[in-house]
């Protein structure tokens, strides 16, 4: 049972319009928390806040760029007249992978300010106000690339090894005010976003988990933090953990070779 006073009445959720951050959508509404969905793409935003309202709840919808500084000003107004219960970050898609040398900087700074300098000022804000009110909770979507180096994904993988350790230290500081924090470290899971990125999920060996079932699995364990690992990737996690740099090397490689469509993995 999801605890609503706990977490209610409304959930801010960054990454709201489609893949993990609509199941989250869908699993709170069927609790009765009422959502703010913040996405780049007004067509998915509405539509997923049109089947939210559907089930019986209040939704707010903000169409923003979470790289644009503005943004984080157009939250706060819209927000500043309900009580926010939980946050949910699950605006951190790799916006950007290149070869490091051979990308642009401003591109890189996109995959920063989305993952890094978003994050921090949404659970800035929100993270004081429910330290005032003495409850909440904090959801921080992550990923797997946190714990290996890979081609193309230098610095998604390091802004991901950061929201971890992030994760980790304001669950130290907060759980003693009474807030949850938790770091949702997923795996390929068959979103839109990685089907755009032209992922292939029929490989066999392949753990791919579904997003409604990824969501549901972070609620579950919110006050299991820091870091659960969804979909049953705990030991694949704590095998990249582990690895020297041989392993290191082999293991990236690899991954992408079978995850990337050939023409991208034979550059």
């Amino acid at each position: 049972m999801f605890d609503v006073d706990r977490y209610g009445p409304w959930a801010v959720i960054a990454g709201g319009s489609e893949g993990v951050g609509a199941g989250f959508a869908r699993h709170l509404a069927d609790a009765g928390i009422n959502l703010v969905l913040i996405a780049r793409k007004s067509g998915p935003l509405e539509d997923t806040a049109t089947e939210m309202r559907g089930r019986g709840v209040e939704v707010r919808t903000l169409a923003l760029d979470l790289t644009q500084p503005s943004s984080i000003e157009q939250i706060a107004a819209a927000t500043d007249d309900i009580d926010v219960g939980l946050l949910i970050y699950n605006a951190g898609a790799n916006s950007y992978g290149r070869a490091f040398l051979d990308g642009e900087l401003d591109g890189f700074r996109s995959v920063l300010d989305l993952n890094i300098t978003g994050q921090l000022a949404l659970v800035h804000r929100f993270g004081r106000r429910m330290r005032s009110a003495g409850r909440g909770g904090i959801i921080l979507v992550g990923s797997m690339s946190g714990y290996l180096g890979s081609r193309e994904q230098s610095v998604y993988g390091g802004v991901k090894a950061f929201g971890r350790i992030f994760a980790e230290s304001i669950w130290l500081e907060l759980r003693d005010h009474g807030i949850d924090v938790l770091e949702l470290i997923l795996g390929v899971t068959r979103t839109p976003a990685m089907q755009r990125a032209g992922l292939d999920f029929d490989i066999p060996g392949i753990r791919v988990a579904e997003p409604d079932d990824v969501a549901a699995e972070g609620l579950a364990h919110l006050s299991d933090g820091p870091v659960w690992v969804a979909g049953g990737n705990g030991r694949a996690v704590e095998k990249r953990n582990g690895m020297d740099r041989a392993d290191l090397v082999l293991g990236a490689d690899e991954a992408m070779r079978r995850m990337l469509p050939r023409e991208r993995s034979n550059r």
